[in-house]
């Protein structure tokens, strides 16, 4: 799966979750603002890109994704060691 991949699949899932035009998620946007979450929706964001992608996101790394890029980044390296 290619980064280009990701970031199609993860936008469109987090648009139709979210209810947000796609079209608003730059990579270098906060999600928790971009997507407006509070700590119960950012528990469901974790739970579609752990599904999705079956990889783990510990809380204690989820505070370092903050943007979408840091999204895609996490993403990426964890299908990779997959």
């Amino acid at each position: 799966m290619t980064r280009n991949d990701i970031v199609e699949k993860v936008n469109a899932l987090l648009a139709e979750e979210f209810e947000v035009d796609a079209a608003d998620f730059a990579p270098d946007a906060n999600i928790k603002e971009t997507l407006s979450l509070d700590s119960l929706s950012l528990v469901d964001l974790v739970a579609i890109i752990q599904q999705t992608y079956k990889i783990k996101i510990p809380v204690a790394e989820l505070k370092t994704i903050q943007t979408f890029d840091n999204l895609y980044d996490y993403i990426e390296s964890h299908l990779q060691q997959a």
